[in-house]
């Protein structure tokens, strides 16, 4: 047997031998640590009452006073009073600069949310000018609602714009609710919604394609792709989302179901009045939407977070005062060095991954983050209100 055999049935052997030997240590060394810090605190303690005494205030030899005497009731509540009242020091300066840099972070937040959400208004509106009206598809949620009535009242010789409906049928929605749901989210949808319809009523774009089919696949790529750029900035094209948040929210169920079937009852409306060809190219244009929605936007989604660190605590401080999903902490030993680590397992939302591994890292640039996506979630889940 090679010398580099031997060594790595050694090192295997001594494994179990390690790792019990850490086991046995680990309350011996935390009871001496304990100790260690609290005899520190009892001096740190000793030192502030001899400041005290040499200032004039409190005494600071146990059992005198500053004549010498023996102390008061009066001199040891003036001591117990000023033990439990002393006020923490601030650092101004600090606190100034962190409220600077939360504000700068607020700002720019909210340019981009706003940046997102004008590019999907345009986008959205590209997307009806250049692939849905040439076609005659018909989209869903109140958009497509809109279309039919102005597809509907066309064939009588009245107007009812696009635009307009758009407008018109979301306020209602909106004003109903509006406290049951995020005021922000409400104000940038009903703001991506306006400018959708101005987009509609200012531009004038020409088909780009002029194959029916070519323009159900793209169509309905680049309309699903405009509904997500806006709910990743925290907005939607509202209608049917904010019945459903609003429903969720009071409920705790979803209605996706009921909504999918009030698609299908206005599909089923078009077809009828204007021929079931274009009905169908209508369902695979949304289903084209749909599935693009679902590449892009992960927010229903959940991903297991597995991570491997030498410094749980503080991992877990940063990780519980920003998100609140539960987590499970396990000791585990390295299958090559022997030595201790503590696995962090949690369940989080997908969108949300991004930016716990960075957390993670901050905290500990040698974690080692596994990401496992989870099929299914039995049990309570937070889910945070979108903003």
């Amino acid at each position: 047997m090679s010398s580099e055999s031997r060594g790595k049935d050694r090192r295997t052997n001594m494994l179990p031998d390690r790792l019990a030997t850490r086991r046995k240590a680990a309350p011996a060394e935390r009871e001496s640590a304990r100790t260690a810090e609290e005899k520190g605190s009892g001096q740190e303690a000793a030192v502030r009452e001899d400041e005290a005494a040499a200032a004039g205030g409190v005494p600071g030899v146990a059992g005198q006073t500053e004549d010498g005497g023996a102390p008061s009731e009066r001199d040891l509540g003036k001591r117990h009073h000023h033990h439990h009242h002393e006020l923490p020091k601030v650092d101004i300066k600090a606190e100034l600069e962190r409220l600077k840099r939360l504000r700068r972070y607020t700002i720019i937040r909210r340019i981009f949310q706003i940046c997102s959400v004008v590019l999907s208004a345009f986008l959205q509106a590209y997307a009806i000018q250049t692939f849905v009206q040439p076609a005659m598809l018909l989209s869903s949620g109140f958009t497509g609602l809109a279309i039919l009535i102005d597809r509907i009242t066309s064939l009588f010789g009245l107007s009812f714009p696009t635009f307009v409906g758009m407008v018109v049928l979301n306020i209602p929605v909106a004003i109903i609710c509006w406290r049951s749901i995020s005021k922000r989210f409400v104000v940038f949808s009903m703001l991506q919604v306006v400018l959708s319809s101005l987009f509609l009523q200012i531009l004038d774009l020409d088909p780009v394609l002029y194959e029916p089919l070519l323009e159900v696949v793209f169509g309905g790529f680049v309309y699903g792709f405009s509904i997500a750029v806006a709910l990743r900035a925290g907005a939607s094209t509202a209608g049917t989302d904010f019945i459903s948040l609003m429903v969720s929210n009071k409920t705790g169920k979803s209605i996706w179901g009921l909504v999918f079937a009030g698609n299908c009852v206005v599909l089923l409306i078009f077809g009828a009045l204007f021929g079931w060809t274009a009905a169908a190219y209508s369902i695979v244009f949304q289903f084209i939407s749909t599935k693009t929605i679902e590449t892009f936007y992960h927010r229903y989604e959940r991903t297991t977070l597995i991570i491997t660190t030498k410094r749980p605590d503080a991992i877990l401080a940063s990780y519980n005062a920003t998100y609140r999903h539960g987590s499970s902490v396990a000791e585990v030993m390295g299958g090559y060095s022997g030595e201790i680590f503590w696995q962090i397992t949690t369940v989080v939302s997908t969108f949300e991954v991004d930016d716990i591994v960075h957390l993670v890292r901050i905290q500990d640039s040698h974690a080692v983050v596994n990401m496992v996506r989870t099929e299914d979630f039995v049990g309570g889940f937070y889910r945070a209100p979108i903003d």
